[in-house]
């Protein structure tokens, strides 16, 4: 597999973190297995083909679609050659961007046409190369930014401290909000409740110090990110992966993070 990143424009950065893109050249007919870990980041997706992802139904995933947060993980198959563009967002991009609670998508696939009016999916169709399709979703969705930049910066600033473990009653305190107002906030903006985003967080940092240190580290991640014990860990591992740390650093490929191709 090819991967390859992309950063936004300046004008862009406060809502996307960056373009991805992932191809397969392989003529292989058989099933090609990933999984979607949650990681606290909506995405645009765009499937370039000619082949198309399936879900773990069976169903063609769209090809150009908005996924919304996601506390569980998905899995996703494809057989044969595909190329697909991935766009990042920041994780209280989805209000600025569509003017509707985050929430709203979270757990979901949605066409991007039952959001907008916007025939970028024909335009996509009709230019050939990467830099040209990303510079037609850059165009898309500077177009679209909009709403209150305030509430917006709001929620950012406790998106960054919950990525830090600040405990809740914390940031309350220092944003003088009630848990109810903090709660509301996040919902809106990124889509699900605070102690599930900073759930995610801890989960992903103990995930990096995994793919850096191997099942060497399982005591240092459980202390540092402030789990019981182990079995605590990987209780929680399991939850968010489907599976052990151990059998996820054996059977995995992680060309793109958070989405590895599974090794049957």
């Amino acid at each position: 597999m090819a991967y390859q990143e992309f950063l936004p424009m300046k004008a862009l950065q406060d809502y996307i973190q960056y373009f991805w893109v992932l191809e397969d050249h392989t003529a292989n007919a058989e099933k090609t297995f990933f999984r979607v870990i949650p990681d606290g980041v909506p995405a645009l997706i765009y499937q370039e083909g000619p082949s198309l992802f399936y879900d773990n139904k069976g169903l063609a995933l769209p090809q150009l679609y908005i996924y919304g947060q996601s506390s569980q993980y998905i899995e996703n198959s494809v057989s044969g050659y595909f190329r697909i563009i991935g766009v990042y967002l920041q994780p209280t991009a989805l209000k600025a961007i569509f003017n509707m609670d985050a929430f709203e998508l979270s757990n979901q696939n949605i066409p991007l046409e039952y959001l907008v009016s916007e025939k970028i999916l024909e335009q996509l169709l009709n230019v050939e190369s990467i830099g040209e399709k990303i510079g037609l979703i850059s165009d898309f969705l500077l177009n679209r930014i909009q709403g209150s930049e305030i509430n917006r910066k709001k929620a950012e600033f406790a998106c960054v401290l919950l990525q830090k473990g600040t405990p809740l009653k914390d940031i309350q305190s220092e944003m003088a909000l009630s848990e109810r107002s903090l709660e509301r906030l996040i919902k809106q903006y990124v889509g699900m409740s605070p102690k599930m985003f900073s759930r995610i967080m801890r989960f992903q940092s103990g995930l990096d110090i995994l793919r850096k240190s191997k099942l060497d580290s399982l005591t240092t991640i459980t202390y540092e990110n402030g789990y019981f014990d182990q079995s605590h860990y990987i209780r929680e591992f399991k939850e968010f992966t489907g599976t052990t740390p151990k059998a996820f650093l054996h059977h995995t490929d992680e060309t793109l993070i958070n989405f590895p191709k599974w090794n049957l």
